[in-house]
C-alpha cells in the first residue's frame, strides 16, 4: 500500500473519537458526519517538520470500541475508511474474540470495510491462554488476515484490565508470523520494547501509552499510537519528529509540556477523560461528555480541564498548541 509517508509505523497516528448525537428519541447514536470532520482534521495537522500522521486509528480503546455493537463498529470503520482514503493512509481496528475462529472471522469482516491492519488483542478469556494457545490464536488471525488480504498487530496492553499480558518469548514469535506488520505495546515499562529491539534490531514496534513516547523511541520503537495527539496534534507530530531524528532534548521538551494531559491516556478512564479534553479543545464539552462509557464526576471534569488548560498554555509556549 502507498502511504503519505515512505513507511507508515514510522508515525505518530490518532486513535479517533467516535462523536456521538442524541437522536430523536433522546438515545445516543453515531455522529458519522462528525466523527469523519474531526479524523480529517487531525490528519490535516502537519508538524514543525512537515509531516502528518501515518494511518488513521478507528474504533479502538478510545472510539468505544467495547461499547459498539458489530453492526454500528462496520459502520463506523466503513465512513472512517472514506477519511483514511482521501488522505492516502492505512485504516487501523482492534479485535478481540474469546475463540480464535471467533477473532479470524472479525479480521475477514473488518477488511470489507476497508480495515488495512487490525490490532488484535489477547483473547477475551477469565483464564489465560498458555503461550501454546495464545500463538494458536494470533497463528490463526494471521491466516485469516492473508486471506482477507490485510495485515495484523498483535497488542499487548498488559496494564489495562481484562486483558492478558503477551510474555516477551511470545511477542518474539508473534513478530515472525506471516501477516505481523508490527507490535502494539501498550505499557509504561518500556524495557519490554528495548529487549525484543536488542534481540531484533529489524523489529517494528509502536508504542501505545503518550506518557512513555520519548521513551519508547529511546527504547527503539519506531512509531506510536496516540490519544493526545488527536487534541494537540502539532505537538504529537512534532514530537514524534524529534525522536525519530534523535533530538532528544527537543523531544523530551513537548513531552514535558504535555505531561498533565498525557498522564490521562495511562488511567483506567482515558476513553472518558480525553473524550471529554477533546471536547473542551473544541468548544464542544457537552460534546465531549457523551460518551457509552462511565459518566464522569464534577471532581474528574474540574481535573480534566485543569490539566488541559495546563498543556495548552505549555504548548502555546512552545507554538505547538493548534
Amino acid at each position: 500500500m502507498e502511504t503519505s509517508s515512505t513507511d507508515w509505523r514510522y508515525t505518530v497516528m490518532p486513535a479517533v473519537f467516535t462523536w456521538l448525537k442524541e437522536s430523536a428519541s433522546g438515545a445516543l447514536e453515531i455522529d458519522l458526519v462528525a466523527t469523519q470532520k474531526y479524523a480529517a482534521d487531525i490528519l490535516r495537522v502537519q508538524g514543525k517538520g512537515g509531516t502528518r500522521m501515518g494511518g488513521l486509528v478507528g474504533s479502538g480503546t478510545l472510539g468505544e470500541n467495547s461499547y459498539l455493537s458489530s453492526e454500528q463498529r462496520l459502520s463506523l470503520l466503513k465512513a472512517l475508511s472514506e477519511v483514511a482514503k482521501e488522505f492516502n493512509v492505512p485504516l487501523i481496528s482492534g479485535a478481540a474474540a474469546e475463540t480464535k475462529e471467533e477473532l479470524a472471522k472479525i479480521v475477514k469482516e473488518l477488511a470489507t470495510v476497508g480495515v488495512d491492519t487490525v490490532m488484535v488483542m489477547p483473547p477475551k478469556t477469565k483464564q489465560a491462554p498458555s503461550d501454546e494457545e495464545m500463538y494458536a490464536y494470533y497463528a490463526l488471525s494471521a491466516a485469516a488476515a492473508s486471506e482477507a488480504g490485510v495485515t495484523i498487530m498483535p497488542y499487548n496492553n498488559p496494564d489495562a484490565a481484562g486483558y492478558h499480558a503477551l510474555s516477551t518469548d511470545l511477542l518474539r514469535k508473534l513478530a515472525a508470523l506471516p501477516k505481523v506488520t508490527a507490535l502494539k505495546i501498550s505499557t509504561t515499562d518500556v524495557s519490554v520494547i528495548e529487549t525484543l529491539m536488542l534481540e531484533n534490531q529489524e523489529s517494528k514496534i509502536l508504542a501505545g501509552v503518550d506518557t512513555v513516547t520519548v521513551h519508547a523511541g529511546l527504547a527503539g520503537a519506531c512509531g506510536g499510537i496516540t490519544g493526545v495527539g488527536c487534541i494537540f496534534p502539532k505537538a504529537s507530530v512534532t514530537m514524534q519528529e524529534y525522536v525519530n531524528n534523535g533530538d532528544w532534548a527537543e523531544a523530551n521538551k513537548i513531552s514535558q509540556a504535555m505531561n498533565s494531559i498525557s498522564y490521562l491516556d495511562a488511567q483506567p478512564l482515558l476513553l472518558e477523560y480525553l473524550k471529554f479534553a477533546f471536547g473542551i479543545h473544541h468548544n464542544d464539552e457537552a460534546g465531549g461528555l457523551r460518551t457509552l462509557g462511565k459518566q464522569l464526576t464534577q471532581q474528574q471534569i474540574d481535573d480534566v480541564r485543569t490539566r488541559y488548560i495546563l498543556a495548552k498554555q505549555r504548548l502555546e509556549a512552545l507554538g505547538l498548541a493548534e
